[in-house]
């Protein structure tokens, strides 16, 4: 099947089943990577424990996305 039969058959779908497989989607570009989601986990519970103990300051939001 051609991507654009497959469009034009996805578009004909059920809205509810038009948005589970918008949302099914993402995840198929992107395969889950375990012992990378637990380093960054580590890594941000450490940077969570720095801030908690004043360790390091967090900087404000409007400061950090300043144009």
């Amino acid at each position: 099947m051609k991507t654009k039969e497959l469009i034009a058959e996805a578009v004909s779908l059920p809205v509810e089943e038009r948005a589970l497989l918008v949302d099914s989607l993402p995840g198929s570009l992107n395969t889950p990577e375990p012992d990378i989601d637990k380093r960054w986990i580590a890594v941000a519970k450490n940077r969570l424990q720095q801030i908690r103990t004043d360790e390091i300051t967090a900087i404000p939001s409007e400061e950090v996305f300043k144009i």
